[in-house]
């Protein structure tokens, strides 16, 4: 896996529409390699207080933050590949510098000149590579379930379903899918297990279909590279993250987030706000009593500052 790289390319801008939907506005705007891409923006009477970004995690999109309920405007994304987003016609573009590009394209269009992101997974290595390359832009960062140093196990594990259709007969088939592919989420229900599956899959013709370009797995780590440790730390992005505040969230059953990462994480930024997401794997809901706590709590911070 590539140490990460921006890219220093003009941004476009493009139009937004009124979505039927209720609660949000579709966002539709360009890249700069000319994809249409996607976000959901939800608006509120409160234009004072700093706006949430949220970034979702590799296979996921804007559906994952639905549960978000802040008391100021909440922006969340479709990365390109993903969602509502074109694919790319280069699924070498399918990086986190490109992902963070893409999404200071949607700040211009949108006019947003200072957020505080909400990262899961793949979002929050976007969010730390925002700290590093445009600071001024960051009013604080929350990661979730995600840090300077990835488990093996569980980049093992998002390799072996990645890119992998799953032609499922009914979203029953995709709930026993998609337990199988995400260990300790043992505690949800049926109606819960059903809820994830609708935002991580879309209905083609009434059937579970996935929500993403299969491409995305061009430009994973082999598993080689996974197995043999040749995947590299982070630390430098996550120094990027101490003059701002900065809280993570760690699902208890986590398998790419570490306990003793995180502590590292808290050695090295004593003011990192840290939060075990009881009966969680990766990555939490958001929805659960602590993480809201730990949110709010973070946003106070924000303000604050």
């Amino acid at each position: 896996m590539p140490i990460l790289h921006a890219l220093a390319v003009p941004l476009p801008l493009s139009s937004t529409a009124v979505s039927e939907a209720t609660g949000f506005h579709d966002v539709y705007y360009d890249s700069a390699d000319g994809l249409r891409l996607y976000a959901r923006d939800y608006p509120h009477a409160n234009t004072q207080l700093i706006p949430v970004l949220c970034l979702p995690g590799l296979t996921r999109n804007s559906k994952d933050f639905e549960t978000i309920n802040l008391d100021r405007r909440v922006i969340t994304v479709d990365f390109r590949g993903r969602g509502l987003s074109q694919y790319a016609i280069d699924p070498a573009t399918y990086r986190p510098d490109v992902e963070l590009a893409d999404t200071l394209a949607l700040l211009q269009h949108l006019r947003i000149e200072r957020v505080a992101v909400i990262g899961t997974s793949r979002g929050g290595l976007v969010g730390m590579l925002m700290a590093t390359l445009q600071k001024h832009m960051l009013a604080g960062i929350l990661l979730n379930d995600v840090g300077p140093v990835l488990q093996p196990k569980g980049l093992l594990r998002i390799r072996s379903y990645l890119g992998v259709a799953g032609n499922f007969t009914s979203w029953s088939e995709a709930v026993t899918a998609l337990k199988a592919r995400n260990s300790g989420f043992e505690s949800l229900s049926g109606a819960e297990w059903l809820t994830f599956a609708r935002r991580l899959f879309k209905s083609v013709n009434g059937l579970p279909r996935m929500d993403y370009d299969p491409a995305l797995l061009n430009n994973f780590a082999s598993a080689d590279d996974i197995a043999e440790g040749r995947i590299p730390e982070l630390w430098e992005l996550f120094a990027a993250t101490s003059e701002i505040p900065t809280a993570i969230l760690r699902g208890q059953n986590s398998d790419l987030l570490s306990a003793s990462t995180v502590a590292e994480m808290q050695a090295r930024n004593p003011g990192l706000d840290a939060t075990t997401i009881a009966n969680r794997g990766h990555a939490p809901f958001l929805d659960e009593p602590e993480s809201i706590a730990a949110i709010h709590r973070w946003l106070t911070r924000v303000d604050a500052s």
